[in-house]
């Protein structure tokens, strides 16, 4: 019984900061890589840098964004921080 009450500080503690650090951050790192793996064609983005721009091309790993002075850049997809506007679905 004693035992039980000396573990158990170290098993709450555990369990804290399991639900307040490590989930929240596992949630946010699967909900950045959902948006990196879905980034196409004519999506308004910004970068972790603060460029603003439309992304031009996709590949598996980099994109290249077209800027408002019509140059074009090459960056890792995970150098994107979010999606400011998707581009509209193309029907046909």
């Amino acid at each position: 019984m004693e035992t039980l009450t000396s573990i158990a500080p170290l098993i709450i503690m555990f369990v804290l900061f399991y639900f307040l650090l490590i989930r929240p951050n596992q949630k946010r790192q699967r909900a950045v890589q959902t948006m990196q793996t879905g980034l196409k064609k004519g999506d308004k983005i910004v970068t972790i840098g603060g460029l603003h721009g439309f992304i031009d091309s996709v590949d598996d790993n980099k994109i290249v964004i077209k800027c408002g002075d019509g140059s074009r850049l090459t960056y890792d997809k995970a150098a994107v921080r979010e999606v400011l506007e998707s581009a509209p679905e193309k029907t046909i």
